[in-house]
């Protein structure tokens, strides 16, 4: 998810109130966001660096590193921040955004040219009249634009934003797309007049621009705007003019998306304009600009009017298993930012009908709403239950139940991967791969995943070898799922719950894994019996190549064999780096169910 990097300090002025860093945290999870680190300006400089780290100066800047969800845009700056915690708390109302009221003779506009299908079909633009900008509210915008870029822009491939100083361009402005070597004007921090295909290569060795020009370099034309002057704005989506720079002094700014996506170019422009608009002598206003296509078809952007959405109150209230009021619902929502107007239905039925601001494009479908209504409420306020229909397996239980008494014997549990390469599976435990009981993978990324385990055996074996300087004895076991060839599955393979117990040490010996066997089916209620009888369960000698001759039994179970245990072999034990002796068992848990 996206982090957003602000200052401290004047993150806590605009909240209106000190927090200490755990008071801070509360405020973040109880919203839906995290504090994911924080550190100093300096200290981010020398990570990037890779200098040594120093203890932190009193002067620097506290910075908090915030974790918002990807589709929250209009938390993507300090300002949106503050805005949605301050209504979270009850501090602010929730704003209203406005298109000024102007004539569509004296809107700024913007004629759109045929070419520009070729390339990036659609614009869209705004302006902001009486921005007052100081050096952090500048360097906040341009972090806006880079993160948007980064985000819902998909690295500009989608949309592109330009921003430029109304006051050194003149409308009506062109968008149109034109051979690279047609193209000239000065780039942003640049002195040097470029063509735009000099331009190109001129980048290539720009870090920070170089990616971005495989978007329209192999186009025949390039998207470009002008003013009425015939003066470059901006190559979209690689540079602005130097021209049209914004910067401290900047009042009016003209903010236009290129974009081959509508819908996000709306959502960007419209993000922007709110997050700023606070800073406008008209505080939440924003002009429009006519956007003219070559059909004749026009529009008036952007678009900040309220989307509507009706949400049953028990559709809310069930999905998330609280019981709730009209009231409580409604300033619940107003916490989100979602203003509300409660009525009832022909069906007689409590309904909410959904204002949505043109800062939540996150809001689609009735379940955002409930998600919203779940966060202002509180997750850990929500009642835990078991519902009705959700009964365990009965191998589940069964595996629980077995791993609270194997645990109880002194056994730690550990958890290994499924998938292991093709010698661990066979040629280190002296076995020989049969062609009918083992998953081959048929792509593997890597030798340590070429097949799925047929045993728990060897990843209970590399956990002692990774292991071996622990102090003895190691007692480890494990309850996991193995993966067999089947014909008579549609999938060719069916998973096998497994048991499987180690127990390594210089006095590992035969009758310790077998005092393991004995508890377990005492514990399961099996009892132990001659061989031949099918009421219970007995031994008899085998012959296993992973386990010392002699030193080895079969487990049968009901007549029919279900696991092995012995003292492994010595060679195997090599095989895996282990030095001292080890007894092992393993057996199939689905045979007792």
């Amino acid at each position: 998810m996206p982090t957003v990097s602000v200052g401290r300090d004047r993150l806590l002025h605009a909240l209106g109130r000190t927090y200490s860093q755990e008071e801070f945290e509360d405020l973040c999870f109880k919203f839906g966001i995290e504090l994911d680190d924080v550190t100093t300006e300096k200290a981010i400089i020398r990570k990037e660096k890779h200098l040594e780290e120093e203890d932190p100066s009193e002067d620097e800047e506290v910075i908090y590193k915030i974790e918002v969800p990807a589709n929250r845009y209009d938390l993507l700056c300090l300002e949106g921040l503050v805005q949605a915690l301050r209504i979270f708390n009850g501090l602010d109302p929730i704003p209203t955004y406005n298109v000024a009221n102007i004539s569509k003779e004296s809107m700024l506009k913007m004629h759109v040219r045929t070419e520009t299908s070729q390339v990036r079909p659609y614009v869209v633009c705004a302006v902001l009249r009486g921005v007052t900008f100081d050096e952090a509210r500048y360097n906040s915008f341009i972090d806006l634009q880079d993160r948007l870029h980064q985000n819902i822009c998909r690295r500009r491939t989608l949309v592109a934003i330009g921003t430029h100083d109304l006051d050194t361009i003149k409308g009506p402005f062109t968008y149109e797309a034109l051979p690279p070597p047609q193209i000239n004007f000065i780039p942003l921090k640049q002195t040097k007049n470029f063509r735009a295909d000099e331009l190109m290569e001129f980048y290539k060795s720009d870090m920070k621009l170089k990616k971005f020009l495989n978007i329209i370099e192999d186009s025949p034309v390039f998207p470009v705007i002008y003013d009425n002057s015939r003066t470059v704005l901006s190559l979209p989506p690689i540079i602005n003019g130097a021209h049209s720079a914004i910067s401290l002094e900047t009042k009016n700014l003209f903010i236009e998306c290129t974009t081959t996506d509508l819908t996000k170019a709306n959502i960007v422009l419209n993000t922007t304009v709110a997050m700023f608009s606070v800073y406008c002598a008209r505080k939440f206003e924003v002009e429009p600009v006519e956007v003219i296509y070559p059909d004749g078809k026009s529009y008036i952007c952007p678009d900040l009017s309220l989307y509507q959405m009706v949400v049953p109150l028990p559709y809310i209230t069930s999905t998330f298993g609280v019981s709730l009021s009209v009231h409580e619902v409604a300033g619940l929502l107003n916490k989100m930012q979602l203003h509300t107007e409660p009525s009832v239905s022909k069906e007689k039925q409590t309904i909410f009908t959904i204002y949505v601001p043109p800062t939540r494009s996150d809001i689609l479908h009735p379940c955002d709403v409930a998600e919203d209504v779940a966060i202002a409420y509180g997750y850990n306020e929500i009642p835990k239950m078991k519902l009705p229909s959700l009964k365990p397996q009965s191998l589940n239980q069964f595996s629980d139940l077995i791993r609270t008494e194997i645990a109880m014997v002194g056994y730690t549990e550990v958890l290994t991967w499924i998938l292991c390469s093709y010698k661990e599976n066979f040629t280190m435990l002296n076995r020989k791969n049969d062609k009918a009981t083992a998953a081959i993978n048929g792509n593997p990324r890597s030798a340590d995943f070429e097949v799925v385990r047929t045993s728990l055996m060897p990843g209970i074996l590399k956990t002692v070898g990774h292991n071996k300087d622990h102090p003895k004895p190691i007692k480890i076991f494990e309850v996991g799922d193995v993966v067999l060839l089947n014909e008579t599955k549609d999938v060719g393979a069916s998973n096998r719950r497994y048991l499987a117990a180690l127990y390594c040490g210089s006095t590992s010996g035969f009758e310790l894994i077998h005092g393991l066997v004995d508890r377990f089916m005492e514990v399961i209620g099996t009892p132990f019996v001659a061989p031949g009888d099918r009421t219970g369960y007995y031994i008899q000698s085998s012959d296993e190549p992973e386990f010392l001759s002699g030193r080895q039994a079969n487990l049968i179970y009901k007549g029919k064999q279900i696991g092995t245990f012995g003292i492994v072999n010595p060679q195997v034990l090599d095989n895996f780096d282990i030095p001292d002796p080890c007894s092992f068992v393993e057996l199939d848990m689905e045979s007792f169910l």
